[in-house]
């Protein structure tokens, strides 16, 4: 680890094979906690570069638990978080909305570190229980057409910087791998990134490795599509700049996104939007984000996807997913 830290303290960036192997030897156990949390400080400092950030990825799927749902023809809404912006849980409210509308979800998702409450902290919350047996995930996402994968019961061997990452509280390059690492590596992806800089290092991932994906960066700082201004969307249909009229929508403010303080009251707004009694703003931004992704997954119209976005969360079919994969 010496070598390596005096290489990053050098401004000396690390090649693919490097970043790998540091991170193996992290999860095994090899390094002491100062060395990783100086390890992590450096890319808080700098950008990550794209050979960094492939190696940190091929690690971490090398060492995940992987399982096998018999498809991998689904779509994860997962954002790298890390915008600083406390908003309710919208891209996981947006999932449980996709599935609603029949379209297959296998979403990852962690505790929050830089945030209040984290998709896990959400759900958890909810009483939904954390499993990586496959059996119980494939049941679920025949079921409820979702199945929610906590990232710690797939990534066990990172247990060693979970602890690092709580106390220094800040976004990491862990916070980038979390969309890249879902051991399922589904077909299909919608992905939130907190500048446009790791939108271009995503978008040279996900072109080769998806069926189709959309990156969405909004241009005020949100990771995903927060109606609050303009947003980016890059696809393989190319690269647009999109704003709350495309959806038939008016602006938002953005005290209007905010979320709980404790886990509890994130757990209060999440069921409170599910069960279709939201602000009008709150709702907008879940069906902002459930449009894209179903357009994303079906190639259907923007209007259509809407259309579809609008019955799952009015019918109440997005509530009966959370309920299903809960029982």
């Amino acid at each position: 680890m010496k070598q390596i830290l005096n290489k990053l303290y050098n401004h000396e960036k690390l090649s693919e094979e490097e970043a790998k192997s540091v991170l193996i030897d992290i999860a095994q156990g090899k390094h002491n906690q100062a060395q990783i949390a100086s390890f992590l400080t450096v890319f808080i400092m700098r950008n990550i570069f794209l050979e960094e950030l492939k190696g940190f990825r091929n690690a971490m799927l090398e060492l995940a638990v992987r399982v096998n749902l018999g498809t991998q023809n689904s779509i994860d809404l997962c954002g790298t978080g890390g915008d600083g912006k406390d908003t309710f849980n919208i891209s996981t409210l947006s999932s449980f909305v996709v599935a609603g509308a029949g379209v297959p979800v296998t979403k990852h998702g962690n505790y929050g570190v830089s945030s209040v409450c984290g998709s896990s902290n959400v759900l958890e919350s909810l009483g939904v229980q954390f499993t990586n047996e496959e059996e119980v995930l494939k049941q679920q996402l025949n079921d409820a057409n979702i199945c929610f994968l906590h990232a710690p019961l797939f990534h066990p061997a990172m247990k060693a910087v979970a602890p690092i990452r709580r106390d220094l509280a800040v976004k990491t390059f862990f916070n980038m791998l979390g969309p890249l690492t879902n051991p399922i590596q589904p077909e299909n992806q919608m992905v939130g990134v907190f500048n446009l800089e790791l939108a271009r290092i995503y978008q040279y991932f996900l072109q080769e490795s998806k069926s189709n994906y959309a990156i969405i960066h909004a241009l005020d700082g949100f990771d995903e599509i927060s109606l609050t201004g303009k947003h980016k969307e890059i696809s393989k249909d190319g690269e647009h700049i999109r704003n709350s009229e495309f959806f038939g929508f008016d602006q938002v403010d953005y005290a209007d996104l905010a979320g709980g303080t404790t886990v509890e009251e994130s757990a209060k707004i999440f069921t409170t939007i599910l069960e279709g009694k939201g602000t009008e703003s709150q709702e907008q931004v879940v069906l902002a984000n459930a449009s894209t992704a179903i357009r994303t997954y079906t190639g259907k119209t923007q209007e259509e996807s809407m259309a579809l976005a609008v019955d799952s969360l009015l019918s109440g079919k997005a509530l009966k997913a959370l309920q299903t994969i809960r029982n």
